[in-house]
């Protein structure tokens, strides 16, 4: 009982178990009481016509008791009941019951023959009608000139009546068995064909927490599990898809650290060994440690807001904002950014520019994230162009540069965590941190995020936020 196989097999056994042999006893009795026994109390009657139509062919038997004793000797063989010839005066002329035979010449009593005698019709009392007996009585009057001479009494005990059952009964019971095996057999089949799927996604899950290679099953079997598969399946990508993302981190963060600190290692050992001397390579070394450690300023600031994110739901801090206003704030230090790499810088402004209720800082974390990526992959000499309008219900914010641009395929994964592009492409450098928190900040404000970009042609960020 302590496996799901056994308690399969018990819940398709038992109730067969229970119900078949109940069915047996049920199907037996009506077998023997309703049909069997109606229809051989039919067959007795036949019987007793037939012996009556022959007994109106020998008159004397009624007369004559040696002749009555023949004629009842002669017919035995051909009926399967005991008969008995009655005078009407009630004595036994003749029998082949043996108990019987000392009374011959006697008179006997007979249920139903006085009224056989009054009516002159045929008196039927079938199996277990008659109390003390469970034998089945025909009793057939024999009329002469409108006038009842003797009785015909055909009698088939219950006795002789269930020598014939048995091979009814056997073959009865015999199909039943041969039922509850086949539920047995069926039983088995289905407990261990849904006990192997079981067996094997439980195997899986123990390799999966024991960090062997994770695996993919086979969705087969009933919708339950196949459902059950199916969320294996996810749940076994996701794993993988964590895996994979955990060791981009890992070597973006050996990447992004050990290049900054290598930067700053060589200054500080130039400046160890005499760099101070001279006022403008230190002032040189000095505004490059500065520049790395801001970088990594904003690799941490990276890093604490996905970890923010990983703890719950972005909680943002709305007000009401004036549009043109916020975007004039927040693109300004990225304007003198552009400017410094000899970018041309495109601000275009729609004059009814609305007051949203945001959270300026995150929502300026966002748009500095997109134009950020923007200024870094676009090549000396290119034009960044920011435009903000109003469609419809929706304010639509678009940042479009002149850059590489993005091939198809990898438009679908610049959004996941970690994800960096080819070398030879748009994102070859950072965390990949930038677009995931930007998707996830615009996300929080109700809004979305798109992307239109062909390689060679550069790339067009859209946000749109309702408003």
């Amino acid at each position: 009982m302590h496996k799901l196989r056994t308690r399969l097999i018990l819940s398709h056994i038992l109730p067969l178990l229970v119900v078949l042999p109940i069915i047996g006893v049920v199907l037996t009795y009506l077998l023997e009481t309703q049909v069997l026994l109606a229809g051989l109390a039919n067959e007795l009657e036949r019987q007793a016509l037939l012996v009556a139509e022959l007994a109106d062919n020998y008159p004397l038997i009624w007369t004559d008791p040696f002749q009555a004793q023949e004629f009842a000797t002669r017919v035995d063989p051909y009926i399967s009941a005991q008969m008995t010839l009655i005078t009407a005066d009630g004595l036994l002329l003749a029998t082949t019951n043996p108990e019987e035979q000392p009374n011959i010449g006697r008179a006997i009593t007979v249920p139903g023959f006085a009224e056989v005698l009054r009516t002159g019709a045929i008196l039927r009392i079938d199996y277990g009608e008659q109390r003390g007996t469970g034998a089945a009585d025909i009793l057939v009057p024999v009329i002469l000139s409108n006038r009842v001479i003797g009785v015909i009494r055909l009698t088939d005990p219950l006795s002789s009546l269930y020598e014939r059952f048995p091979r009814a009964r056997t073959l009865i019971f015999s199909v039943l068995a041969v039922g509850l095996l086949i539920g047995l057999a069926v039983g088995l089949y289905l407990a261990f064909d849904l006990e192997r799927p079981i067996t094997r996604s439980t195997e899986a899950i123990v390799r999966m927490t024991q960090g062997q290679r994770l695996e993919q099953l086979a969705e087969q079997g009933p919708s339950e599990y196949r459902l059950l598969v199916r969320a294996f399946n996810a749940l076994s990508t996701q794993l993988q898809s964590l895996e994979k993302a955990r060791l981009r981190l890992l070597a973006n963060l050996v990447h992004e650290i050990g290049r900054p600190l290598g930067a700053l290692r060589s200054a500080i050992q130039a400046l160890a060994a005499g760099a101070t001397e001279d006022t403008t390579l230190r002032e040189e070394l000095l505004n490059g440690m500065e520049a790395e450690v801001t970088r990594m300023r904003h690799l941490l600031d990276d890093l604490t807001q996905l970890y923010g994110q990983a703890l719950g739901p972005l909680e943002l801090d709305r007000s009401p904002t004036a549009i043109s206003l916020w975007l004039n704030q927040t693109l300004s230090p990225w304007r003198e950014a552009a400017l410094g790499k000899d970018l041309r810088w495109e601000v275009l402004l729609a004059p009814n520019l609305p007051t949203l209720a945001i959270d300026p800082d995150r929502l300026a974390q966002a748009l500095g994230n997109i134009v950020s990526n923007a200024i870094k992959y676009t090549p000396p000499g290119g034009t960044i162009t920011i435009s903000a309008v109003v469609s419809a219900d929706t304010l639509q914010i678009a940042v479009q540069d002149s850059g590489p641009g993005i091939a198809s395929e990898e438009q679908l994964r610049i959004f996941e965590p970690f994800y960096r592009g080819p070398t030879s492409r748009r994102f070859p450098q950072g965390m990949g941190l930038g677009l995931t928190i930007a998707r996830d900040l615009i996300t929080a404000h109700n809004g979305r995020i798109e992307v239109e970009s062909m390689p060679g042609n550069g790339s067009c960020f859209r946000i749109l936020l309702p408003l």
